[in-house]
Order: structure tokens, then C-alpha cells, then sequence
């Protein structure tokens, strides 16, 4: 009987062990969903240690990447990489610093890109694949969108959308297709287009028209809302034939159409443009060109210059020449203005937002946010995060530091891709990912960050 009851008891030991260790587990797999070990928080890679990879992302480190710290053309091999995204794994989730909690809040989006906020509030997303503007309204208490509609409907690739005038009370929905900006009459808290589509001007490349390239089209306007800044990407990866013309631009337009010009050139591909809300200059979130190696050349994000060169396709980040080019145009190597972020390189940087909001930390206010879409050429993977981007007194500081990761499974595959970012009207950053079809919230809970 002794002997019966001593066994009993040593089970009954064993089995509360167990069921510890799997409480524990529990709470270390939820805990690192949002939130990563304070040691990684604040790490500045430098150099070399900064081009990495997707190992060494976290939630709070930062990277400094400067022109010096390029390496020199073909340094390594380019390879065709590109990811093939899976389901979410059961024990994925978006990774945050601690105090911020990031949320899905709407699914089964058909391939969902640029994200912006309605002045009352709704988010507008397109589905550029779908040919569509979708809203949506309404957060509930099971943090998911109560309201999704179509907005509007037969666009071609979708992807800019602008509120026009810049305000609390416009009267137009922009949207950049891929081969023209149209418009339609919209008031505050229309789920769908109040009128008929109007085109304004057409716009050159796209898959509608001289055989594809890049075909995003981001659309903003000026402060004082007199101005309309289009961004249109390169048709080809580093080609400077005829199919190159008004492209791997900016170009502005008054808000009719008319009145086209050349802002800045020799820009790739600046899928994401936005107005700094305190000097009202015109930033851009921008993929480089490929081919030339794992860390060559940086994307990059910065302020644009009215009128600047930025290298494409002859030259890139200052005075480097693409050696496909040799050569070529001597008298702009000493015209090309350098970026003020460089970021590791085929990163896939996209849509950029200003954050305006009251929520985050007051450190962030005036910080710049730009979504990864993640690489393709490149050995080791890149992006698939969402970055932020230090600006103070108007003037990025060159760093920027991972805020959203955790994209990629540990042994490699990838499971969701960011693309679109905004800042909701109650503060928190919005973000779309088109690898898991969602869109996601995060918010900020906790105490200050540092």
C-alpha cells in the first residue's frame, strides 16, 4: 500500500511538471508574438553588419548604411531568389517592441497593396490584381473591420489613392492606375463611387500599355493642394532606350491633369511618395535596380529635390557608375544627388506615411514608416518588415530601425509580405500584406518604449 501510494504520488509530480513546462511554453510562444527580448531593442549595426539579412532583424535594431560601405559591382553572384509565400504557420505572428500589439483585423483580401486613410476615418485599400478600391469601416470588439465594400470597381492595377483637396472635406478619390490617374466625386463616408469615372491623363508603360515594367502608380498632393505628384518606375531593370521616356520619375501636374512636368528624374522606381507634413517637401520610398550583386545598390528613402537626379540608370547612391554604362553621361556624375536612408539592399521598399497620430510615443511623431516587400535577388533574404524611419526638425538622421518583423518562418520560407502602410485616425499604424491577404493594426499599449 506504501509502495502504491509513493508511486501515485511521483506521477502525480511528473504530471504537474509536465503541465508547468507546457504553461510555460504557452506563455513564451504568446509573449514572443508581439514582443522580442529588451536586449535586441536599440542595437545599431553599422558597416558591413548592416547590409545582413533577415537573421539579424528585430523589432528595435537599427541599421546605418552609408556610401562607403558599398561594395564594388558583382561582389557576389545575382541569383534569382524569390519567395514563395506559404499559410501563416500556427505559431506565426507579426513581431512588435514591447508596448506595441499588432492585430489582424480583416482577411481574404484579393491581393491587397497601397492602404490610405479617409479623412472620416475609412481605409481605403486597392486590389490592384482584382482591378478594384476597396473600403473599409469599423474596428469592433473582436478587433476585426465590421464593414468591406468595393468602392469601385473595373480600374487597371490600381495602387495610388489621393483624397482631393487635401482636408477634412474633399470632393475626389485619386487613384493612380497603371496607366492613368482618374478620379472619382466622393464625399466623407461613401462606401461606394457617387459618379462616374473621369481620366484625367494617361500615363506611359504599365501592362496596358508598351509591354509591362513596373507598374505602380502612387499619387499625392501638395499641401496647399495645388499640386499633383505622380510617380511612375522604370519599364526596364536599367535600359536608357526610347521605352524609358517620362519614366523612373516623378512628375506633377496641376489637380485637372494639365500642366505636366518633370519633378525629379532618374528615379527607379518610387513606389511610395508622401508629403513631410512639416516642410511639406516630397519624400519617396524607392527600389533600386537589380543584377549587380547580394548588397548593390541600396533602395533608399528620402526627401526629393525639385528637379534632381538621382543616377538612374547611368549611376547610383552619388557618383557609382553602373558598369553597364561605362561611360556614359560624365557630364551627371557629379549631378547625382545621394539618398538620405539607404536601406539593405533589394529590400523591395513601398508605400511610406508620415506619422501624424496621438497614440505611439511622442518620439515618433514626424517619424517616417515605410513597408518591406522583401527580396528576390539576393542569396540571403531581405525586407518583409516594416521599417521606421528617424526624422527630426524635417531631416532624416540616415538610420532606420526594424519595427515589424517577423515575416519569415526560421527556416527560411515567408508567409506574409507588407506593402502598404497608413496611420489610422485613432493613431494606430495600419498595414496591408498581400502574402497573407490581410491587413493589419498595431497599437501601442505599454509604457514609453526607452
Amino acid at each position: 500500500m506504501k509502495t502504491l501510494a509513493s508511486f501515485i504520488h511521483r506521477t502525480a509530480l511528473i504530471v504537474a511538471i509536465i503541465a508547468i513546462g507546457f504553461a510555460l511554453l504557452i506563455h513564451a510562444r504568446a509573449t514572443e508574438r508581439n514582443a522580442i527580448p529588451d536586449d535586441s531593442s536599440g542595437k545599431l549595426l553599422k558597416g558591413q553588419g548592416a547590409l545582413g539579412d533577415w537573421h539579424s532583424d528585430a523589432p528595435g535594431v537599427r541599421r546605418l548604411i552609408t556610401p562607403s560601405d558599398l561594395p564594388k559591382p558583382y561582389a557576389t553572384p545575382s541569383v534569382d531568389n524569390e519567395a514563395h509565400v506559404v499559410a501563416r504557420p500556427s505559431d506565426a505572428w507579426p513581431k512588435a517592441l514591447p508596448g506595441f500589439k499588432v492585430e489582424q483585423i480583416a482577411t481574404g483580401l484579393v491581393n491587397p497593396r497601397l492602404v490610405m486613410t479617409a479623412p472620416n476615418g475609412d481605409l481605403f485599400v486597392a486590389e490592384s490584381s482584382a482591378g478594384r478600391i476597396r473600403v473599409l469601416r469599423g474596428i469592433g470588439s473582436d478587433g476585426k473591420v465590421q464593414t468591406m465594400e468595393v468602392f469601385a470597381s473595373g480600374l487597371h492595377q490600381p495602387f495610388g489613392i489621393a483624397f482631393y483637396p487635401p482636408g477634412p472635406d474633399p470632393q475626389f478619390v485619386y487613384v493612380g492606375d497603371t496607366d492613368a490617374v482618374v478620379r472619382f466625386p466622393y464625399q466623407n463616408g461613401d462606401l461606394k463611387a457617387r459618379g462616374p469615372m473621369q481620366k484625367l491623363v494617361g500615363l506611359p508603360g504599365g501592362v496596358f500599355l508598351h509591354g509591362g515594367g513596373h507598374w505602380t502608380r502612387d499619387v499625392v498632393f501638395s499641401s496647399d493642394g495645388k499640386t499633383m505628384f505622380v510617380s511612375v518606375g522604370s519599364h526596364s531593370n536599367v535600359s536608357d532606350d526610347a521605352s524609358e521616356d517620362h519614366r523612373a520619375d516623378i512628375l506633377q501636374f496641376s489637380p485637372d491633369g494639365s500642366s505636366e512636368k518633370i519633378y525629379a528624374w532618374g528615379i527607379r522606381n518610387a513606389v511610395g511618395i508622401a508629403i513631410n507634413p512639416t516642410t511639406g517637401d516630397v519624400w519617396a520610398s524607392v527600389n533600386e535596380r537589380d543584377d549587380l550583386g547580394d548588397d548593390l545598390p541600396p533602395d533608399y528613402i528620402t526627401h526629393i529635390t525639385p528637379g534632381g537626379f538621382y543616377g538612374w540608370p547611368w549611376y547610383y547612391i552619388g557618383s557609382n557608375q553602373d558598369p553597364r554604362h561605362a561611360g556614359k553621361h560624365p557630364e551627371l556624375k557629379d549631378k547625382v544627388l545621394v539618398p538620405d536612408v539607404l536601406v539593405q539592399s533589394h529590400s523591395a521598399s513601398l508605400q511610406m506615411v508620415f506619422y501624424t497620430g496621438k497614440q505611439f510615443p511622442a518620439e515618433y511623431q514626424g517619424y517616417a514608416f515605410a513597408a518591406e516587400h522583401g527580396s528576390w535577388n539576393r542569396a540571403k533574404r531581405t525586407g518583409y518588415k516594416i521599417i521606421c524611419v528617424p526624422i527630426t526638425n524635417g531631416k532624416a538622421t540616415g538610420e532606420y530601425e526594424d519595427f515589424i518583423t517577423g515575416f519569415v518562418t526560421p527556416s527560411g520560407e515567408v508567409w506574409g509580405r507588407p506593402v502598404g502602410v497608413t496611420v489610422a485616425s485613432d493613431g494606430s499604424l495600419i498595414f496591408t500584406d498581400d502574402g497573407s491577404k490581410s491587413t493589419w493594426r498595431v497599437t501601442y499599449t505599454g509604457n514609453e518604449r526607452r
